[in-house]
């Protein structure tokens, strides 16, 4: 028996295929079947979107779902939940895994967990060297054939340019996209925080924002000699955003991300010592935050990605130098952007809609983040003026390292729809 959603008269944002309208959408066995006015369907499961938007499911280029390893920290089956929670029907997990993954059968084991246990779509990516180790590159066409698309080292970088050139040109032969954790480890030996006027006071080691920029210039540099494109993640300097924008001028095939916190936080917040605002790159100063935001405007900065990386209360409840870094930020996202982008006049919706949806989509060339016809009716139905607070205690991923517990947010998801089954309902 076949199942059919009617989502009606809701505001479509489809920037794929240009389309901003109040529209019907007919669900059909998964498939989107039709978009148009007056969809009338007897046997369908009525949706009602009036004063909604409804737009491509949203697309999560960064994402650390711990399994396996670190369970006690978040699951496929956890993670993905916060990712429905959140809006995103796809995500790209990151494989600084413990074992990381770097073979075949940890590849298929991802994919084995995410078909069982999943809320959303699982894409997985694999390390750049074996180990993560920097050394020697894995066997990339045997981990494509297994169904990666993407390759990173992310939480490290890579830091031989004679290896991550030669990542480059096998990356292009095997047809998956590299990604860079863009990080001079040696000029942050030890650093806690973003290196500036507020470290010095805190009493902090900082990390200078030329840690970010020299890897940003090379990586720039190596997909020139190449001819091979290169995404940039987790993008946090004003530097790096003036990098990436000539280098787009220049005709060099370089995208990239940022995350929710470097356009919504800076530096001065450290003031408090909590532990959840240590992340890797670290939070940056207010000149960077304005940077960021002019990168989001002009499309310097491609998607916007979470950087979701849960860990255990016991982990970041301890002395801020021995905690480890992340947050988790799949709940809290779609809010933040909302609030600090859309509601405060610096990017219009459509415009962050295409960073969350169709941009992510092209950047790992994954059939997603349209509503064309015949495709997965893959789906996100939000609200943007309905205000909300942070609660961490309602999170469904299994970890609360959050630095916006509290925070008063406006534009909050409703419905969160995977292959036109509804998997998250506010």
């Amino acid at each position: 028996m076949s199942s059919i959603l009617l989502i009606k008269g809701g505001c479509i944002i489809d920037p794929a295929n240009n389309k901003n309208e109040i529209l019907d959408i007919l669900v059909k066995d998964g498939k989107i079947e039709d978009i148009s006015k007056g969809i009338t369907q007897g046997s369908a499961e009525i949706l009602d979107a009036k004063g909604k938007f409804v737009c491509p499911g949203f697309i999560d280029m960064h994402v650390h779902l711990r399994e396996p390893g670190r369970e006690d920290e978040e699951t496929i089956e956890s993670g993905t939940r916060a990712a429905a929670h959140g809006g995103f029907t796809s995500i790209l997990c990151m494989p600084n895994t413990q074992p990381p993954i770097d073979n075949e059968g940890i590849v298929e084991f991802i994919y084995k967990q995410a078909k069982e246990k999943g809320l959303v779509n699982v894409f997985c990516s694999g390390c750049i060297t074996k180990g993560r180790a920097g050394k020697e590159l894995v066997e990339m066409a045997i981990l494509k054939k297994a169904g990666i698309v993407a390759v990173t080292d992310d939480g490290s970088p890579v830091v031989d340019s004679n290896i991550m050139r030669k990542a480059l040109e096998y990356s292009s032969m095997c047809g998956v996209r590299v990604i860079s954790h863009a990080e001079e480890l040696s000029l942050g030996t030890g650093g806690q925080m973003n290196e500036g006027y507020t470290s010095t006071v805190l009493g902090l080691k900082g990390i200078p924002s030329s840690a970010e920029d020299i890897m940003v210039y090379r990586e720039i540099s190596l997909s020139r000699l190449t001819g091979v494109p290169i995404h940039i993640t987790h993008v946090s300097t004003a530097e790096s955003v003036r990098l990436i924008r000539q280098a787009k001028r220049d005709g060099i095939s370089v995208t990239c991300d940022t995350t929710p916190h470097y356009f919504t936080l800076c530096d001065t917040s450290l003031k408090s010592y909590d532990t959840n605002l240590k992340v890797n790159p670290p939070i940056r100063s207010s000149d960077d935050v304005i940077a960021i935001k002019e990168g989001l405007k002009d499309g310097t900065i491609d998607a916007i990605a979470t950087d979701h990386a849960p860990h255990a209360d016991y982990e970041k409840k301890v002395e801020f130098n021995d905690a480890p870094c992340g947050l988790v930020g799949l709940e809290t996202a779609f809010g933040l952007c909302m609030t600090e982008l859309v509601h405060k006049g610096v990017i219009d919706t459509q415009t962050l809609v295409s960073k969350l949806t169709v941009n992510p989509g092209r950047i790992l060339d994954v059939p997603k983040g349209t509503l064309s016809i015949g495709k997965d009716a893959d789906i996100t139905i939000f609200n943007p003026e309905k205000e909300w607070t942070v609660n961490s205690d309602e999170f469904s991923s299994k970890s609360r390292n959050t630095p916006f517990n509290g925070f008063k947010l406006k534009g909050v998801v409703t419905t969160t729809i995977v292959g036109g089954k509804i998997v998250y309902k506010n």
